[in-house]
């Protein structure tokens, strides 16, 4: 019998399941909840669960797994010599992650049969960047979904910072232009850009098939200059010749196991993009000042409670600003928060 995930009563029993769970077999986090006096003994609500914020795993190894279970973990992007969450994992807790990016993802992005997308992302593969979730992310979608013809056209130079192979992009754009075949480019903001600004500067063009979308996640992180997604969507509907509503916006980090998107591909866009977790994850924003739900319409920090985070934390406290609107959020960019020198309970 399926459970229906969508209902609240059936997502708290679950929730708090997983909560009894995590106190018990993660010490640090059990001494979080213990200090803040809410424990499995004693909540009834899965809004109340504690957190724990992101930034606690980059001094911490928040994981139930075992060393020796451990097939490798994903870390936060960052800029070199920038401290960096590691989110560990077994091939179980892959398994998971799969299930849960491939059941979202094939929903909003309208993928035809298996093997028929051809999809063209900016990243290096997996096999270059292991520590990559969205790199793992893309080669999964290659591999459940894409076509034969599906390809990485990203790199790593010497310093272990990504490289955009724009010409080599650009020719197999151009050629899936000449057969009339659709694609799926996918990549960071700062990807998009790269292409964009080669295209512009070579003054090239491309036209792409019917059916082309695109999918473009992250920020810049200082890799390129930066755009409003509004004027990059604009950029990338020029050059590539797609529609707005062929864009397709992801939301998603290295300490989750499940990612949010905007809309669905070839439906309407509102005025603003709103984006949706799947029915196994739930979100709150927080208002900074005092801690409590911020009300439809207002912002505050986003608060994450994926149930696919069955090994680590399900619950995890952002440091991205959103805006409620209504079962989803607005992105509203980042905290103004100061790098942490250490993480301590106390400061948790």
């Amino acid at each position: 019998m399926s459970l229906d995930l969508s209902s609240d009563e059936v997502f708290n029993k679950l929730a708090l399941e997983l909560f009894a769970l995590q106190y018990e077999s993660l010490p640090l986090y059990r001494s979080l909840c213990d200090k803040s006096g809410r424990t499995p003994a004693n909540l009834t609500e899965w809004r109340n669960i504690p957190s724990i914020p992101t930034r606690a795993f980059k001094d911490f190894e928040i994981t139930s797994i075992a060393a020796t279970e451990r097939v490798g973990y994903f870390t936060s992007s960052g800029t070199t010599g920038q401290a960096r969450s590691r989110h560990f994992h077994s091939g179980d807790s892959l398994a998971v992650y799969e299930a849960s990016l491939m059941a979202w993802f094939a929903r909003h992005a309208n993928c035809p049969e298996k093997g028929k997308r051809h999809f063209i992302s900016l990243t290096p593969p997996a096999t270059t960047v292991p520590n990559s979730s969205l790199a793992h992310m893309f080669a999964t979608i290659h591999r459940e979904l894409g076509s034969e013809a599906s390809v990485f056209t990203g790199a790593i130079d010497g310093n272990g910072d990504w490289l955009l192979d724009c010409e080599k992009t650009y020719q197999l754009l151009k050629a899936a232009c000449d057969r009339s075949e659709p694609v799926m480019l996918m990549g960071t903001a700062f990807n998009m850009v790269h292409l964009v600004d080669y295209l512009k500067a070579n003054k090239l063009e491309i036209q792409l098939p019917n059916g082309s979308c695109a999918m473009e996640t992250g920020g810049y992180k200082g890799r390129s200059r930066e755009l409003s997604k509004q004027d990059l969507h604009m950029e990338m509907g020029r050059c590539f010749g797609i529609t707005n509503d062929s864009i397709l916006c992801e939301y998603g980090m290295s300490e989750l196991s499940s990612q949010a998107y905007d809309h669905r591909l070839g439906a309407e866009i509102k005025s603003e993009r709103v984006f949706q977790f799947p029915p196994w994850a739930r979100f709150l924003i927080i208002n900074p000042e005092n801690q409590q739900e911020a009300e439809d319409g207002r912002g505050g920090l986003i608060r994450i409670f994926d149930l696919a985070n069955i090994y680590s934390a399900m619950c995890v406290q952002t440091e991205d600003m959103g805006i409620r609107r209504g079962s989803g959020f607005e992105l509203a960019g980042r905290a103004v928060l100061a790098e942490a020198r250490g993480c301590s309970l106390q400061s948790l």
